[in-house]
């Protein structure tokens, strides 16, 4: 989803050319390849949060929480820079915004929120 703005800036990964600079995952060449900026899986994890958080209402701060680690983990790991995860997080929230134009979008939240409604409430609270 963030491929064009990630072809357009071409923004190299913060570990390239360190050979000693920590990363969290394999120093793949295609991965290298794939420029920093935006982060994709950071915005993919805040489209993720908000999505869910919209079927969820009862759970949107934790699952909020949990997006923004999620998106955090890229630049702490070595992956990403900062700013990368920044603007991840902000395409995230766009393409969540831009879903809400799609009518099937709106009736499949909507049906989501009944199954996983009907879902909790059948199951058992713990003491």
């Amino acid at each position: 989803m963030v491929g064009v703005a990630k072809d357009h800036w071409g923004t190299k990964r913060p570990y390239i050319g360190k050979d000693s600079a920590p990363v969290c995952e394999p120093k793949r060449p295609d991965l290298a390849a794939n420029p920093d900026y935006p982060s994709g899986h950071s915005a993919f994890g805040e489209q993720v949060a908000m999505i869910l958080a919209e079927v969820v209402p009862s759970r949107a701060d934790a699952l909020y929480a949990r997006g923004r680690e999620y998106a955090e983990s890229r630049w702490i790991c070595g992956s990403h820079t900062v700013s990368a995860t920044e603007a991840g997080l902000q395409s995230g929230m766009v393409i969540y915004a831009a879903e809400h134009a799609s009518e099937a979008f709106r009736r499949d939240i909507e049906m989501a929120r009944a199954e996983v409604a009907a879902a909790m409430a059948a199951t058992p609270k713990a003491p």
